[in-house]
């Protein structure tokens, strides 16, 4: 896939619940959300929910969501369906994605729908942390404020997704300018776990392997973890390591002349020389 990730459909989208527990009860109160393309806002999304449970005082005290705001809102299984209707055809993404799509997913798996097992989802505190090295904390609004986007009512579902949308442009423009613009190193980048990526890590372990098996040196163009620069390589590749999720190139750097570790996910171009 050679896509521009200007030629993308994406949604952002946000959600509020009753606590931070799905598996103990925690249900979704409110889900906005705006798909856009290019920066263009194509359409919004936006409702209250009625959890069926009370919302805890701790709770409300965060969101300014009161049991009385949700009482006539609809229940989750007349919203579902038309959010999926929504962010059909787009890549999902979320401040904090793996809090947000694990609510999802446990409210489709209530009313017995599909998971979403397919679906890309980019997780923008990722990008936040990748391309922004070294701040101090990573919450959305210490993240806005340091890309200078004004914040407003924080911790209702609309207003987080418009400031996570003004960061999405802001580290979109980060990316372009290190020349980092097609949907393959992107989601490789950024996206939660999936097919797609699986596959995307298989096709770079197979040049890997390939490398090492024949006894030749790879050609890559990474992305530091530490700084955020990208460089081009030289290495004699010696193994491909994993620890828990994150997989990794160990080889001979012939730019640093020592040893080096990278992560496959920052691998943005590799070829066999």
């Amino acid at each position: 896939m050679d896509n521009h990730i200007d030629e993308i459909e994406f949604t952002i989208f946000d959600t509020e619940t009753t606590g931070l527990e799905p598996q103990q009860g925690d249900r979704i109160i409110e889900i906005a959300a705006i798909k856009f393309k290019k920066d263009k806002i194509l359409g919004n999304f936006e409702s209250l929910i009625n959890p069926l449970r009370h919302i805890p005082k701790t709770t409300q005290n965060i969101n300014h969501i009161t049991d009385e705001m949700v009482r006539n809102a609809p229940t989750i299984d007349k919203i579902i369906p038309s959010f999926l209707e929504f962010i059909q055809g787009s890549y999902l993404c979320a401040y904090n994605a793996s809090f947000d799509f694990v609510f999802l997913q446990n409210e489709l798996k209530l009313i017995n729908l599909n998971l979403l097992k397919d679906t890309i989802v980019v997780d923008l505190l990722k990008m936040s942390k990748r391309l922004l090295p070294g701040l101090p904390r990573y919450a959305l609004r210490f993240v806005a404020e340091n890309l200078g986007i004004k914040t407003e009512n924080l911790h209702r579902a609309f207003a987080d997704v418009m400031i996570s949308f003004e960061i999405f442009k802001k580290l979109k423009n980060i990316l372009l300018s290190k020349g980092i613009c097609d949907v393959d190193n992107f989601s490789h980048l950024f996206a939660l776990n999936g097919t797609y990526i699986d596959n995307l890590n298989y096709q770079k372990m197979a040049k890997i392997q390939e490398a090492i098996d024949i006894g030749v040196k790879l050609k890559i163009k990474y992305l530091s973890h530490k700084n955020a620069l990208i460089s081009e390589r030289k290495v004699i590749p010696k193994e491909i390591r994993h620890e828990g999720q994150q997989i990794y190139l160990v080889g001979y750097c012939l730019l640093r002349n020592q040893e080096r570790t990278f992560s496959l996910d920052g691998i943005l171009h590799l070829e066999i020389i």
